[in-house]
């Protein structure tokens, strides 16, 4: 998911009220994780969000870290470890007006909230994708970095999951590009962004590469091409912005600026079978995304996720205002028969802000973004009728697909970059640091009642 100022207001950001009130992993189950004396238990790391049994509290957790600067990209769970990524430089205890030095991955408890300073990486540019290996001791990693630890790097690694040194024997095939996500299934890793090869060879935007040994995986090419223009000739190279893998690890869905996948129309968004063997691109297809939205950028396709039991799925764009088109909004689509000309089950409109995030509970869809209303499809650039105040982050009924009363309110900056739940509750990250008029920088968290 790649936040962009596209529009004029999307860097202001709002005052929040106060109200009374308090990703991907591997598929398949997590080993316990021991190192450096330490003994966590292992969870399930499933490539959904975790399914919960109600809506999350809108009161932040007061315990959670804060990341001093930059933006929160990612953030998963091994064990009771949390893991988040991003670009920022220093972070910070709860409570404690102590800055630490340690940039771009950090590690802290998933109870306490106290960060890790035995887990050290160094990363030497921002880190915006994290995947739980199978072992339950490591993490891979994606992003615009080139080194890890001083050594070459070029946008995947792999880390210790205690200390962050890197994993010996994985030396992942070189990207020439950034990496946006990815997810362990199996003995695959797949990875989406703006890279055009693998190890030297053509793999634009998504490829597979071997889950032990980093090298390029050919089983998965399914020739992501076609890289859009918008009416005013602005262009940009073939990238995927987000992915999401079914928990069986049988569907995987993409995002991003294309508009042919092995050969077939698909504009923005594919969805393909996944293997022991490979991938085959499905015969679902929708045209809602074949539209351009605004002049200013190609793709508006910003975050994906599977509902947990793998039958639909919610995409979230940015766009600008155009009537009828999925610009701004978030929209349900079920999977159903592998046919093509998908109509969204419904569109919740945001009347011209952009929304960068989703994840799917059960009970809710969350969204966010820099997002000012929902259930907006009426506002441009203001609130229409019926539009709810929802700044930065909200929660939409996933059979009506309107707003839930669910409103914790935050600022919203650039946006909300990563929402992840887990049998907790929900984490947030961001580049803002006020969420229900609390301080909580970059990163919060909302548990179950």
């Amino acid at each position: 998911m790649t936040p962009s100022r596209d529009h004029p207001h999307a860097s202001r950001s709002r005052p929040t009220r106060r109200h009374r009130r308090r990703r991907g992993a591997a598929v398949g189950l997590v080993a316990a994780l021991v190192a450096a004396g330490t003994t966590l238990p292992a969870t399930p790391a499933l490539a959904v969000n975790a399914l919960h049994p109600t809506v999350v509290s809108a009161d932040p957790a007061n315990w959670t870290p804060h990341a001093v600067d930059g933006t929160v990209y990612r953030i998963i769970q091994i064990g009771n470890r949390v893991y988040m990524a991003g670009s920022f430089t220093k972070v910070r205890n709860a409570g404690s007006t102590v800055d630490l030095a340690m940039p771009r991955l950090v590690a802290f408890d998933a109870t306490t909230g106290r960060i890790d300073t035995t887990f050290r990486p160094v990363v030497n540019s921002t880190v915006k994708a994290l995947a739980a290996a199978a072992d339950g001791r490591s993490l891979y990693i994606g992003g615009s970095f080139t080194s890890v630890n001083g050594v070459a790097a070029p946008r995947v690694a792999r880390v210790d999951a205690a200390t962050g040194a890197r994993v010996a024997g994985f030396a992942p095939a070189a990207l020439n590009g950034q990496v946006n996500d990815m997810r362990l299934v199996g003995t695959r890793l797949i990875v989406g962004g703006a890279f055009q090869t693998v190890g030297g060879v053509t793999r634009r935007a998504l490829a597979a590469l071997n889950a032990g040994t980093g090298a390029a995986d050919s089983s998965v090419n399914l020739r992501v091409d076609g890289p859009r223009t918008t009416t005013t000739g602005v262009t940009a190279p073939v990238k995927v912005e987000a992915l999401d893998v079914s928990a069986d690890g049988t569907r995987l869905i993409f995002v991003g600026n294309f508009s042919t996948v092995a050969g077939q129309a698909r504009h923005q968004l594919a969805v393909a079978r996944l293997s022991s063997t490979g991938a085959t691109l499905s015969g679902w297809s929708t045209d809602r995304y074949r539209p351009n939205c605004s002049s200013s950028f190609p793709t508006y396709m910003r975050g994906v996720d599977l509902s947990p039991d793998g039958t639909w799925f919610v995409a979230v764009t940015t766009g600008y205002m155009y009537t009828g088109q999925l610009c701004d909004a978030a929209a349900r689509f079920e999977f159903g028969t592998e046919t093509g000309g998908k109509q969204p089950t419904w569109v919740n409109y945001t009347g011209g802000d952009t929304l960068l995030s989703v994840a799917i509970t059960g009970p809710a869809v969350y969204v966010g973004g820099h997002q000012r209303w929902l259930d907006n499809p009426y506002g441009r650039n203001s609130a229409g009728a019926g539009a709810v105040y929802r700044p930065g982050i909200g929660a939409i009924n996933p059979v009506t697909g309107k707003a839930l009363a669910w409103n914790p309110t935050k600022d919203r900056g650039v946006g909300t970059a990563e929402l992840y739940a887990t049998d907790r509750g929900l984490w947030i990250g961001s580049d803002t640091n006020t969420v229900a008029g609390e301080y909580h920088g970059k990163i919060a968290f909302f548990p179950l009642p």
